[in-house]
């Protein structure tokens, strides 16, 4: 798969609010900075396509990029950011846990985890969302760049443990927008996804 047309559609901030054209989607998720819009770039082989806040946290949308007239990239940011009051953030993952639960067009979910650190409270949260989708999901250890070949081993061990103990398995890709590491395997598995039946 190649990426040779990509356009920013909507943010919706619910189910309501999403497109309705029935096309497969791809849905990136993971904390604040963990690198989601660096990986939308880079899968993308654009800049500045993806939309990104001066203030981490404050825009809490479902933002949709139509890809080749045939998918849609999903960047949900912001989840979990910390100065985000506990309403906003209660409404934000009920939102979060009806579009991976309920929206039927929903393909793959990419869950990004920061390579540099064992995976975080957040993290473990997320996998345990991802239990409830009935779509494919991946885990992408980002910023890879910035370690060594043993500690990205100890890296990939501790988010298998991290799944292990929320009682998920899943596929490990490493990822650097730097270096441009695991974007094959990623556009590869995301063709596979929104292709394959359910």
């Amino acid at each position: 798969m190649e990426v040779r047309h990509i356009n920013f559609v909507k943010s919706a901030e619910n189910l309501t609010q999403m497109p309705d054209e029935g096309l497969p989607e791809v849905a990136f998720i993971g904390r604040s900075n963990v690198g989601k819009s660096a990986l939308l770039n880079m899968l993308c082989r654009r800049k500045s396509l993806a939309r990104i806040s001066a203030t981490p946290g404050k825009t809490q949308t479902f933002n949709f990029y139509e890809v080749n007239h045939e998918m849609y990239f999903v960047d949900i940011p912001g989840y979990g950011y910390a100065r985000v009051s506990k309403k906003a953030r209660a409404q934000w993952r009920r939102n979060i846990v009806a579009y991976l639960t309920q929206r039927d067009s929903l393909r793959a979910v990419l869950h990004l985890v920061d390579s540099r650190h064992p995976p975080t409270d957040l993290d473990k949260e997320v996998m345990l969302l991802l239990r409830e989708t009935h779509a494919e999901r991946f885990l992408v250890l980002t910023k890879a760049d910035k370690l060594s070949g043993n500690t990205i081993q100890w890296s990939i061990r501790t988010a298998q443990e991290a799944l292990s103990a929320q009682g998920v398995e899943l596929p490990i890709i490493v990822s650097s927008v730097v270096d441009r590491r695991g974007r094959k395997e990623l556009l590869s598995r995301i063709a596979d996804a929104t292709t394959a039946d359910l």
